[in-house]
């Protein structure tokens, strides 16, 4: 069954959250599809997981790339598995794909001080539950952990 988890960033960016999450995920060896909604931003996530850190790196390339296959984390715009990931993170209010049911896990961020993304988020939460899929969510707390709220 595929897992849903949706996270609620309040005065925190994506540029921020994005990193730790893709780590977790390499770390427990999943490929990972993060789905954005423009080629720009796309690029822009593209240059910052290069630079987000000195004494990091995460692999990985935009759907672009003649290697796609074989990435462990690639960047797109549309559906698709280019990767054969197991899990698909959704971005600045990118639609579920048709294919959801095929990951393992799919996270949702989306910003809480958006109007226009918190409505998104409340309609694909109606989506997955009626779907049969198993949601949570999560917000930080005010240290910047995340907490798993009911």
């Amino acid at each position: 069954m595929t897992e849903v988890l949706f996270y609620h960033l309040q005065n925190m960016s994506l540029e921020n959250v994005l990193p730790p999450l893709l780590e977790k995920s390499l770390e427990r060896g999943w490929r990972v599809v993060v789905q954005s909604t423009s080629q720009e931003r796309a690029d822009a996530l593209d240059a910052h997981l290069w630079t987000y850190r000195d004494d990091s790196f995460l692999p990985h390339a935009t759907w672009r790339a003649g290697d796609v296959q074989d990435q462990p984390i690639v960047l797109a715009v549309e559906e698709g598995n280019p990767n054969r990931a197991n899990v698909r993170f959704l971005i600045d209010n990118a639609a579920l794909p048709a294919d959801s049911d095929t990951y393992d896990r799919m996270v949702l961020v989306f910003n809480g001080d958006d109007g226009d993304a918190l409505a998104s988020a409340r309609s694909a939460w109606t989506v997955c539950k009626t779907r049969g899929f198993e949601v949570t969510y999560w917000q930080a707390d005010e240290r910047g952990r995340w907490q798993r709220r009911e």
